[in-house]
């Protein structure tokens, strides 16, 4: 951006280039950057990423990657906060503009966290979406769930970011388009506008939304067959969590697989 602070890489930390922005509405925009030729990570996960701050020093916060693991950019969803002290700032990279990348990806949002299973949901908050787009973009996933579920609760019909994308179910990704068109299921809904499916999450568990179509029988969560991960708000996280645990659903982890994950990083 004009005026940028030059950025210098340190032990932690690379810098990369921005290579694409993408700005959905007011509030929400999405980002490529280059990806180091040493940079691995597995789809779900998230590293910390930033600019300089005021002070001299990096102002970094975690962002899930939204690309997958196999991509030659990475590519992050982002919310816009006028005061925000990293946002305020981020949302105004344009191509050619320098960003600091940590060097260590991490998380739970990953494969490796869940037991083998048949059904997969997603279910994710504004910009909680973001891993779900790296794990429905790895074939891998299509070899270890027989349905997967993209469930995806927003404000506003303009915040249902890479909506086309999931309504095609990625009909234009050489890899998996085949395993999607199969298997991939998207279920938006929109709290705050009229659209057709205006639930919160909890509600289309409870009236049976979520498990229509393709998703089959039960028409509820069963913890001997379904996996489920969490991304977004806290309250949702915490209200479903509740749930799935009254369900027999277990937490897991990358150390002790189990039903169900959430981030804990980003919910405390």
């Amino acid at each position: 951006m004009p005026g940028q602070i030059p950025l210098e890489p340190t032990s932690n930390l690379s810098v990369e280039t921005v290579v694409s922005v993408r700005h959905w509405n007011e509030f929400l925009f999405s980002f490529t950057i280059t990806r180091p030729a040493s940079f691995r990570f597995r789809s779900g996960e998230f590293v910390m990423i930033g600019l300089m701050g005021d002070n001299g020093k990096p102002l970094l916060r975690a962002y899930s990657m939204a690309s997958p693991a196999y991509d030659d950019v990475l590519e992050f969803l982002s919310i816009k906060v006028p005061d925000g002290p990293l946002t305020s700032r981020l949302q105004k990279i344009v191509p050619g503009d320098h960003i600091y990348l940590g060097r260590k990806p991490t998380g739970t949002l990953v494969a490796d966290a869940l037991l083998p299973g048949r059904r997969l949901f997603l279910l994710g908050t504004g910009t909680g979406l973001a891993p779900w787009m790296s794990l429905i973009r790895d074939p891998d996933i299509y070899d270890r769930f027989e349905q997967i579920a993209v469930v995806h609760s927003v404000r506003s019909v303009s915040d249902l970011a890479y909506r086309d994308m999931l309504e095609a179910r990625l009909a234009d990704d050489p890899l998996v388009s085949e395993m999607a068109a199969e298997r991939l299921t998207y279920i938006p809904t929109v709290t705050r506008e009229p659209f057709h499916t205006n639930h919160r999450i909890e509600g289309l568990m409870l009236d049976g939304t979520m498990f229509q179509g393709p998703l089959g029988d039960p028409k509820h969560f069963d913890h001997t067959q379904d996996r489920v991960m969490l991304c977004g708000s806290m309250t949702m996280i915490k209200e479903i969590a509740h749930m799935l645990e009254a369900a027999g659903f277990a937490e897991g982890s990358n150390a002790h697989p189990g039903e169900f994950v959430i981030e804990r990083a980003f919910v405390g």
